[in-house]
């Protein structure tokens, strides 16, 4: 039996699983993968903090956290051999938790001053090779540039990136696969040979669905953050949660089986009901604002209790995003570290929609 069809009978028995455990299908964390020394001690956390918690979706952060063997040039310093993911792949089946690795695609191929490993080592793909990093990270820059993309377009990327994306997916025997996708701030550039003139929401729609498709030859899901798929004008949710470069429409033109997380940090933006209305299964997202979190789950609970059943069943539940170390989040979560109130945000909205009792109470 497969690494692949051993985790997907595990998702099953996981699925039937999921009544007793209230009235959210999901109840998620996305985090950063742990170092390599850390091992340890984040799967004693998850097994003694995070499953008592009622948790049963993880998704982690890998990047290229990872021993790639299909691209070693594309790995981080002391990535994560076969031996450790397949630990955290134990770690899933004993305690049930369904785990779904993520790279970061398309967008976030850098972060402030720093060039990500895929545009550093494959200098070509980079949408916007005519405009530098900033030396001082500032948003908007002269550029108003936030991070940079790889061109969806280029003739060589796909090679790279699926190569990549089926071996972190076969060492994790996942049955989907997180491909990040958000905050895509420079797509369809003027000065792009290949992208320049072309309609920026087909442009983000066709990378979409060329992701979905070569996932779905293995059977595999595609998730994808859902900010670019949010009109951020007419919506008044702005560029960050929303998009206001045009990708949109994008909604209207990829596969309805992609599932999107629906990421809202300063309000319970009701954005999960559109994209139900639209045939996508959704999660919202909160991150370090326990009052929006407690209302992300209310209005969760809300929609699955008083919609249609088709509807209903769309809204997958919640997927609690945390964007510092997998380390760091533990020493918080201990006590371990001195911390501010800000720093505590993710620790305490965690604990406050995850309690740790057997079943679901809306808040």
């Amino acid at each position: 039996m497969s690494r692949f069809t051993r985790v997907c009978a595990l998702a099953l028995l996981a699925c039937l699983a999921i009544t007793t455990r209230g009235e959210l299908p999901y109840r998620g964390l996305c985090i950063a993968a742990p170092k390599s020394e850390s091992l340890d001690r984040f799967i004693e956390f998850v097994e003694t903090e995070l499953a008592p918690r009622q948790l049963n979706l993880l998704v982690i952060r890998v990047d290229y956290n990872f021993e790639y063997t299909s691209h070693p040039e594309l790995r981080s310093e002391d990535p994560l051999s076969l031996d450790h993911v397949d630990r955290l792949v134990e770690m899933g089946r004993r305690t049930g938790i369904r785990i779904i690795p993520q790279i970061n695609l398309l967008g976030h191929q850098s972060w402030r001053s720093d060039l990500g490993n895929l545009l550093r080592v494959y200098p070509q793909f980079d949408e916007t090779p005519h405009i530098p990093l900033p030396e001082d990270y500032q948003w908007p820059n002269e550029d108003g540039l936030h991070c940079k993309s790889y061109c969806p377009l280029h003739p060589e990327i796909h090679d790279v990136v699926f190569a990549l994306v089926d071996e972190l997916s076969e060492a994790f025997a996942s049955d989907a696969f997180h491909a990040g996708m958000d905050e895509v701030f420079y797509i369809g550039d003027e000065r792009c040979p290949r992208c320049g003139g072309k309609d920026k929401s087909e442009l983000f729609a066709g990378e979409v669905t060329k992701l979905r498709n070569h996932l779905a030859e293995s059977g595999r899901e595609l998730w994808i953050w859902g900010d670019r798929l949010i009109d951020g004008v007419s919506t008044g949710i702005g560029l960050w949660e929303a998009s206001e470069n045009d990708t949109h429409r994008a909604i209207d033109m990829i596969p309805n089986d992609v599932v999107i997380c629906d990421w809202h940090y300063e309000r319970a933006e009701p954005t999960p009901s559109y994209f139900a209305t639209k045939g996508f299964r959704v999660l919202a997202c909160p991150w370090r604002k326990t009052q929006v979190g407690l209302d992300q789950k209310r209005q969760a609970l809300a929609f699955r209790s008083q919609s249609n059943p088709t509807l209903a069943a769309r809204h997958l539940g919640i997927l609690h995003t945390y964007w510092s170390s997998a380390e760091r989040f533990m020493d918080l979560y201990y006590g371990d570290v001195e911390a501010s109130e800000e720093s505590m945000g993710p620790i305490e909205t965690l604990k406050a929609i995850f309690p740790k009792r057997a079943l679901d109470a809306p808040q």
